[in-house]
């Protein structure tokens, strides 16, 4: 077949693309008999129009894809849309328009976009969040969760704007201001449901064991979010009752410094503190002052800490001494007891914030330091502790351990820094909470055949109030004769995004979540691509309930996802492309001027996947150059003849030399691409191939064309995952029967790259003197023999006496002499 002669991208993608949509070339189902790969990459909020990271993110999940499809398995690549969430609430409003219909809109122009960048996906499998036939099962789980008591509904703390009356996502939270109307957000308790990931917290660090497919870092991040200690839980008793509360507990993991315990601090939620408030308009004050600060993390680190002395006193368990209670803005009542043992002595939190109250700082560990300058945390050896004194650290936690326990005061426990996933959203584009409530408030699931919970789409926003919460008659509901209200929270996004990956395995299945046969077969996720930022919490959620599909028997595998990686962020001009830096371009442009290959293949050969890829514009028209070389190497080739059989008996220097070029890259791109996943060296290596057929091709010969077929054909194989549009056009035009598609991957041929013979570097005494082309089968007299009879070899040795010759095969030549 032949080809024009010009390299035209839009009018070859058109035609590829119209064939693979003809055909269902992507369109997959299950077979028992063929080994499967289900490749996912982390599928996109519908925010209208691809920028380039999305554009990264999905071409190196359909190279991985269609790499493996010429491995000959069965490849699932799906795709769908992370639709719901506080982003399609803002444009609604700033729109005027219903988050729904926005949304609609997006996925449309987006689906259009990914079409045009020839991603390979199987659209038959397509879901949206936000569609009632997908979220209909969510519901339907967290019902099943609910009556196994994984489910819980507590009050809790939230952002909350006294002027709109809403609660505020942290992302909404500015300088501790609302995004909206810039008033002081404060902390507020409001009743939330909760699923009990805390009860898979041990199985969710052991189990990062198995994940020997993930990255190092990722594993990292996620134990220290599970955070497991072990400390001792005591209970310090009140000086004196507070209402009907005699004492509280306390968690540490210092139990060798509870000798140096000075004071004591408790939450501004803390029950304790909110009783004696009542009567204490100044802690009332405090309490209120805490309120509005920042919970994050960081700030709590640097901000200030300030406390405020209850003027009630406890009881140190061990000691009897007694020890003042303090309310502290650094200790949150949503962690641990809301309650915490101070010692200044050994905590820089705790001395600096007894440097500001003028507490007593005890030392109880002797290690290096001066307390009078800031904490000693090191451990050490025992002082200043009674009985206790003279242990070393680790076995005075033991002793004061079995002391508290003897006393009735405590006792070793194991805790995580890991909290239940609150999954509760007072906003309004969401997954509805299947939970109602009775004439007397007491809750209930909806029952199944009550499921969906539909949430009305065709509303108004007005930018405060969620619609379902504005309107009374929606949260009205009759079940078998008797009155409900519904809850009108909705979902925290990450649930939905916690299972889609599963709900592909069988998307219309209308009578089940999971169809058990269809998800066992491609479960699990063999190659997951997305994102570092979403290395702890999606990716922690998605492991929890998969554990919690599993033991609901909807699949059998503990983990959703075997090997995962994680690509680095685009940058251009050192920065991360954002449209209020100015700094973005557009891939519709790029598609509309390159075609899509070049966008591919730029993005592929910049960088490796896991590091950020610095935009150039020299790139993409380099990568764009490349292609027209290929275009116009493969179309002279066509026209110079056919070609005849590989007679390997009859190939000349050159023909071998191309030959050797070939296979070694074969070799080297399947590596790359397999084991290594470093698509930029497969790409370097591919273009290097075709810099030796420019020099070496010859076409004067049926030989000739033959030993350049094969260069060329190995080529459009290896590069068909990259740019494959391009490929599959140069592949038909080849005269292969298969499509590329379905063509194998290229096998390496051990023979093409046996060398005849080898060149060796001479030395003389570590110096470089000659260079010698010898047959690769020479043994180590004979090149030991042609190395010192070279001419230069000969200058340099002259009159000197040679104490040894080192030969190292394949390599080099050593010529020692003194």
């Amino acid at each position: 077949m032949s080809i024009e002669e010009n390299y035209l991208p839009q009018a070859i993608e058109a035609a590829v693309q119209n064939y693979w949509n003809e055909t269902n070339a992507f369109t997959v189902t299950e077979k028992p008999e063929q080994e499967k790969f289900y490749c996912l990459s982390m599928f996109p909020y519908p925010s209208g129009k691809l920028h380039m990271g999305h554009v990264r993110n999905y071409t190196l999940g359909d190279v991985v894809s269609r790499y493996q499809r010429m491995q000959g398995k069965n490849v699932m690549q799906p795709m769908g849309w992370d639709a719901f969430g506080l982003p399609a609430e803002n444009a609604a409003i700033k729109h005027n328009t219903a988050p729904a219909k926005w949304t609609y809109s997006n996925i449309g122009d987006m689906k259009s976009q990914f079409d045009q960048l020839g991603f390979g996906f199987d659209w038959s499998r397509e879901v949206a969040t936000c569609h009632p036939e997908y979220y209909r099962w969510e519901q339907w789980f967290f019902t099943e969760l609910y009556k196994k008591d994984l489910v819980y509904k507590k009050t809790s703390a939230v952002n909350w704007c006294p002027h709109d009356q809403t609660v505020l996502a942290n992302e909404q939270v500015i300088d501790g201001c609302c995004w909206r109307c810039d008033t002081a957000v404060e902390r507020k308790e409001i009743p939330q449901w909760f699923v009990k990931i805390t009860d898979y917290a041990e199985e969710l660090l052991n189990d990062l064991d198995q994940l020997d497919g993930w990255p190092e870092q990722v594993r990292t991040m996620q134990k220290n979010w599970i955070g497991r200690s072990q400390g001792v839980e005591m209970h310090f008793e009140l000086a004196a009752p507070v209402e009907d509360i005699s004492g509280f507990d306390i968690y540490t993991t210092r139990p060798d410094t509870v000798m140096g315990v000075s004071y004591v601090a408790i939450a501004a939620e803390h029950p304790i503190s909110v009783a004696l408030s009542k009567d204490n308009s100044e802690l009332a004050e405090f309490r209120a002052a805490c309120k509005v600060q920042s919970v994050a993390e960081a700030d709590m680190a640097t901000m200030e800490k300030l406390g405020f002395n209850t003027g009630i006193q406890a009881i140190h368990p061990i000691t009897g001494d007694i020890v003042p209670v303090f309310v502290a803005n650094f200790v949150l009542m949503d962690y641990g007891s809301g309650a915490v043992m101070a010692v200044p002595g050994h905590d820089q939190r705790d001395w600096e914030f007894a440097q500001k109250y003028q507490i007593e700082v005890k030392q109880v560990v002797d290690a290096e330091g001066d307390i009078t300058l800031a904490a000693i945390t090191e451990k050490g050896t025992l002082i200043n502790s009674g009985e206790f004194d003279g242990l070393e650290s680790d076995a005075a936690f033991d002793a004061i351990a079995s002391k508290l326990e003897a006393l009735g005061k405590g006792k070793v426990k194991v805790n995580y820094r890991l909290r239940d996933w609150g999954v509760s959203r007072q906003r309004y584009w969401g997954t509805p909470i299947p939970m109602m409530y009775d004439e007397q408030g007491v809750e209930q699931p909806v029952p199944a055949d009550q499921l969906p919970v539909v949430l009305p789409e065709d509303v108004e926003m007005d930018g405060v109030q969620s619609p379902i919460k504005a309107d009374p008659e929606w949260a009205k509901v009759t079940v078998n004769g008797q009155s409900y209200t519904r809850e009108t929270d909705t979902f925290d996004t990450f649930m939905e995004s916690s299972w889609y990956y599963a709900r592909y395995c069988s998307p219309r299945s209308d009578q089940q979540m999971l169809d058990p046969k269809a998800a066992n077969y491609w479960l699990p996720v063999d190659q997951y691509v997305g994102g570092i930022e979403h290395a702890i919490l999606h990716l922690l959620y998605s492991r929890f309930f998969h554990k919690l599909l599993r033991d609901a028997g909807l699949v059998e595998s503990d983990e959703p996802f075997k090997r995962l990686l994680c690509q680095g962020m685009v940058l251009k001009d050192g920065a991360k492309m954002s449209k209020s830096k100015g700094n973005t371009v557009d891939p519709q442009a790029l598609i509309d001027q390159y075609g899509a290959d070049t966008v591919r293949l730029f993005i592929m050969f910049a960088a490796p996947p896991e590091q950020s890829l610095e935009w150039s514009d020299s790139g993409v028209e380099g990568a764009h150059r490349f292609l027209k070389k290929l275009w116009r190497i493969a179309h002279a080739h066509l026209s110079a003849g056919e070609p005849g059989a590989i007679e390997v008996e009859k190939l000349t220097a050159a023909h071998k030399a191309l030959r050797l070029k070939t296979h070694s890259t074969i070799a080297k791109v399947s590596d790359d691409f397999g084991r290594r996943q470093t698509f930029n060296t497969a790409i370097a290596a591919i273009m290097e191939l075709m810099n030796e057929v420019a020099k070496l091709a010859d076409r004067e010969s049926p030989l000739g064309l033959a030993v350049e077929r094969e260069a060329i054909a190995a080529t459009v194989q290896m590069l068909a995952p990259i740019a494959p549009h391009i490929c599959h056009t140069l592949w038909d035009a080849l005269g292969n029967g298969l499509t590329l598609l379905d063509a194998a991957w290229p096998k390496a041929d051990e023979a093409a790259m046996t060398r005849d013979s080898i060149t060796l570097v001479v030395q003389v005494n570590g110096k470089v003197r000659a260079k010698l082309d010898v047959p690769a089968d020479a043994s180590k007299e004979a090149v030991e023999t042609l190395a010192l009879a070279d001419n230069n070899v000969q200058k340099h040795i002259a009159e000197l006496t040679i104490r040894k010759v080192i030969v190292v095969p394949g390599r080099l030549v050593n010529v020692v002499v003194g």
